[in-house]
């Protein structure tokens, strides 16, 4: 629990920081008439986006399960990251279209308030990332790490364009390198998209390799066949495994140690926390028809173990399936 809220306190800081410098960069935005500035605060809005659904997630880590979702609140981030992506839709449109608009006619830029500024922005956002290096194996740090040091970039890049324009008055470098960041802000979202659409329907975590599970699970002592294997993300860093699988015949005893061995092999190598294994031994109904509409055959001859291959965190206690 102490990691949890260490976790919680060193994004929290990382949040209230990257507000700043979205603050810092929109008031100079506006008072240097830049565009890349703006463009830049655009981007730095992402950043809130990935570092509050990062702290939301570890937050999560501590609130439990109740009757009405026994799954927990994990799936509220995914609502959030869609949200959160038809935002930067809308910024890129807007950015876009100024930028073209200013391509045409070119507007003077204060381009000292320019580079002051984002020089603001990547000084902040470097000791930012030097704080989320320190927990290296956490999922979401990882990828609130890898926001942040995008945005050192893009903010040297409008360091840069202020110089260029302060030594030359070349002013169309403003929204030329608006037009760029408005094209990494929209990767980002469709990124996000995508990554959110899978988690909707629930479909198998890009960094799960199907036939890889697979063969663990056939691999295990005493486990003859395997059927109706499902692997899917409660959130961004949640996985949950279920599947049916044909042991030899055997008492309930060593059943059980097989489920255990199962989930901890399961647990160590992917990194699916959370495994509802059914056993079957006389009755295996892996001849039936499994596909769409068609999985509500009787398992009353069947024998069901499940459970997680670790104590589950605060808010999925309870039972998956």
């Amino acid at each position: 629990m102490d990691v949890v809220r260490d976790r919680s306190a060193t994004l929290k800081l990382a949040l209230g920081l990257t507000c700043v410098i979205l603050a810092v960069e929109v008031a100079g935005g506006l008072a240097a008439h830049s565009l890349a500035l703006l463009s830049d605060a655009g981007h730095v809005l992402t950043d809130v986006f990935a570092l509050g659904l990062a702290w939301f997630a570890v937050a999560q880590a501590r609130r439990p399960a109740d009757q009405r979702r026994s799954y927990g609140y994990h799936r509220v981030s995914i609502l959030a990251a869609l949200v959160n992506a038809v935002t930067l839709i809308v910024i890129v449109i807007a950015i876009t279209y100024e930028a073209v608009r200013r391509l045409a006619s070119p507007e003077p830029v204060q381009a000292g308030i320019v580079i002051a500024a984002a020089l603001a922005g990547v000084a902040i956002n470097s000791f930012i990332a030097i704080g989320l290096r320190r927990e290296p194996h956490d999922l979401n740090l990882r990828a609130a790490l890898v926001h942040v040091v995008g945005d050192v970039a893009v903010s040297a890049g409008v360091v840069v364009a202020g110089v260029i324009i302060l030594l030359t008055g070349f002013l169309a470098v403003d929204p030329a390198l608006s037009i760029v960041i408005g094209a990494v802000i929209a990767y980002s979202a469709w990124k996000l998209v995508r990554e959110t659409v899978n988690l909707l329907l629930e479909g198998t975590p890009r960094e799960i390799d199907l036939a890889a599970v697979t063969n663990e699970i056939n691999d295990t002592t005493l486990v003859s066949s395997m059927h109706d294997l499902h692997v899917w993300a409660l959130s961004s860093d949640e996985m949950a495994l279920s599947v049916h699988v044909v042991v030899d015949d055997c008492p309930l005893g060593e059943a059980e140690h097989v489920v255990r061995d199962l989930e901890q092999r399961l647990c160590d190598r992917f990194a699916i926390g959370h495994t509802t294994i059914q056993v079957e031994s006389c009755h295996p109904c892996g001849e039936i028809n499994h596909g769409a509409g068609a999985h509500n055959h009787p398992h009353d001859q069947v024998m069901v173990v499940s459970s997680a291959a670790r104590p589950p965190a605060a808010g999925s206690s309870a039972p998956l399936r």
